[in-house]
């Protein structure tokens, strides 16, 4: 018998998230039934959508989110012992599956990469980047692009490929050093917006023509100030909302309707998971090769411990991660 630890959500949160919403207990998992596979978890995800989905759990229920696990008993053929699997299992140490929803880690998967990276730049983050940017704001050579949160899973990668379709790219962060990794990897303009003097100012500087493509991770009264800045038919991908996902009180006002309508504006939210099939793994061995190849550098912020996925996650809601944000079991 094997038993697994878990992460519940024991409240609902209220604001910011703390360490009393949540509750670790353990269960003995049954034994195997033919077709399927006992999972042990190798390194799992604490991600910004989490604080929204949450919504979507009953008091009690484990936290959800996916893991790189791997396959350590097995009465299912498609899945051998051994098998490194990607799988959304939840915050769990143990899980068993039926194979259902389970996806094999790429047989063309480099020896030099972290498995970890299927969690981040190769993985939903990635191509969270490459489908905001490349389908939704169809991104040209000779484009400004602007990202938010661009020190984090999905902003670093956002800029990167910006670069490598011949953008120029302006990136926001809340700390110097996010703001000086940023410039290693290739950014044209970074500043850290906690400590300008004016946001709207700063902006201008950076791009005094406006931004074609605007990548919003932020929302809120950041991006209040950023449409205005759009040049006439830009377009901006809305991948999340952060400043506003603890907010307990009424949201900010929107940005006047008739900058979108006289700009012509085009502004589109999405999720990763409406890319399918082909296109899906075309995005991912892109991602791979350019990785592989150092055109996309990445960072893992790596918390040690199952025990600390509650701090992981708060941590990481704060902003304390350059990089995707991964705990190793």
């Amino acid at each position: 018998m094997v038993n697994a630890k878990s992460w519940t959500l024991k409240k609902h949160f209220e604001g910011e998230p703390t360490r009393s919403d949540f509750e670790l207990k353990t269960a003995e998992l049954p034994p195997l039934k033919n077709g399927e596979v006992l999972l042990e978890a190798l390194f799992l995800s604490v991600d910004p959508y989490m604080r929204l989905a949450s919504k979507r759990l009953k008091e009690g229920d484990a936290m959800m989110g996916q893991q790189v696990a791997r396959v350590v008993e097995s009465k299912n053929s498609a899945f051998p012992t051994g098998t490194i699997v990607l799988a959304f299992s939840g915050w769990t140490t143990h899980s068993v599956s039926d194979g259902e929803g389970l996806e094999k880690l790429s047989t063309e998967w480099p020896d030099t990469l972290p498995l970890s990276l299927a969690l981040g730049t190769v993985g939903m983050p990635g191509l969270t980047a490459y489908f905001g940017l490349l389908d939704i704001c169809g991104v040209k050579g000779g484009e400004t692009v602007l990202v938010n949160a661009a020190a984090g899973a999905v902003g670093c990668v956002v800029g990167q490929i910006a670069k490598l379709k011949g953008c120029k790219v302006v990136g926001t962060a809340g700390s110097d050093e996010k703001i000086a990794y940023l410039k290693q990897v290739g950014f044209d303009v970074a500043f850290n917006y906690k400590t300008v003097d004016s946001l709207e100012e700063a902006l201008q500087k950076a791009s005094p023509d406006g931004y074609d493509c605007y990548f919003d991770n932020v929302g809120g009264e950041f991006s209040n100030t950023v449409i205005p800045q759009m040049k006439a038919f830009g377009r901006i991908a809305i991948c999340g909302a952060i400043s506003v996902y603890n907010r307990t009180g009424s949201f900010p006002p929107g940005v006047s309707p008739e900058i979108v309508i006289y700009k012509q504006l085009r502004m589109e939210g999405f999720i990763f998971n409406r890319w399918q099939g082909d296109v899906r793994e075309k995005a991912l061995k892109e991602l791979m090769k350019w990785v592989s190849e150092g055109k996309i550098q990445y960072r893992e912020h790596l918390i040690k411990g199952f025990e600390n996925m509650p701090a992981a996650f708060m941590g990481m809601m704060k902003g304390d991660n350059l990089g995707k944000a991964i705990v190793k079991v």
